[in-house]
C-alpha cells in the first residue's frame, strides 16, 4: 500500500454525472479492478467510487464523515440520528392532522372538531340522581356516569369481600354489607341509570 493520499474527485471513475460501476479502481494510476464501493460523499451516501481493497481501505482510513461541519450541524446530525431520521414533534404540537374519527375527550391533541363526542360526553357527565341516589352511589364506590351494568358488578364485588363468612363474624363488616344491599335495592331501580 503506498503512503500517498489521493484525491478521488479527479478521476475517470469519479464523474457525478454517470452510474457508478464495479470495474477499474477509481484510484489514478491503478488498474486493478474496483470492487469494493466506497461513499462518493455524506450528501451521497448511497451513491458510491469503486476502488480495489488496496485503496478502499486507504480510502476509509483518511474519510471523515463529519469534516466541514461546525458544532451546530454536528449537533443537528446527533439529533437526526437519535430518532432514526424519522419526523418528530412535540406530543399536541404540529404534526399530521388528527383523523376525524379520533376521539379525545382529555383534549390531548389540543383544541378540536370532536363535537359529537363531546355532546355526548356532556350529556353523559350531568346524570342527575336524588339525595338518596347519590348516597348510594358513593356507597358503592362508583362514579358517574353510573349503568345499571356498573352497579351490578360492584355490588357483586362488594358482597363477596364483605359476607360474614369471609369475615369471621366482623360487625363492621356486617354493617357495611347492609349498607351496600340498601343502596342496591335503591339503584337497581333507578330510571337515570344508563
Amino acid at each position: 500500500m503506498t503512503d500517498q493520499s489521493f484525491d478521488i474527485e479527479n478521476t475517470p471513475n469519479s464523474d457525478p454525472n454517470t452510474e457508478p460501476t464495479s470495474g477499474e479502481c477509481a484510484h489514478p494510476k491503478c488498474g486493478k479492478q474496483g470492487k469494493y464501493p466506497a461513499p462518493r460523499s455524506r450528501d451521497e451516501i448511497q451513491v458510491y467510487h469503486f476502488l480495489c481493497l488496496e485503496h478502499v481501505r486507504q480510502y476509509n482510513a483518511n474519510w471523515n464523515y463529519h469534516a466541514g461541519m461546525d458544532e451546530a450541524a454536528l449537533e443537528a446530525e446527533i439529533r437526526c440520528d437519535t430518532v432514526w431520521r424519522r419526523p418528530t414533534w412535540a406530543l399536541g404540537n404540529q404534526g399530521p392532522a388528527p383523523n376525524g374519527n379520533i376521539k379525545d375527550p382529555l383534549n390531548i391533541l389540543g383544541d378540536t372538531n370532536y363535537t359529537e363526542f363531546k355532546q355526548e360526553n356532556v350529556s353523559a357527565k350531568t346524570q342527575e340522581f336524588t339525595p338518596a341516589e347519590r348516597d348510594a352511589v358513593n356507597i358503592l364506590g362508583l362514579v358517574a356516569p353510573v349503568t345499571i351494568t356498573d352497579v351490578k358488578q360492584r355490588y357483586k364485588i362488594l358482597v363477596k369481600e364483605l359476607h360474614p363468612d369471609a369475615n369471621g363474624g366482623d360487625k363492621r363488616a356486617e354493617d357495611r354489607l347492609k349498607s351496600v344491599n340498601n343502596a342496591y335495592k335503591t339503584l337497581r331501580d333507578c330510571e337515570r341509570l344508563m
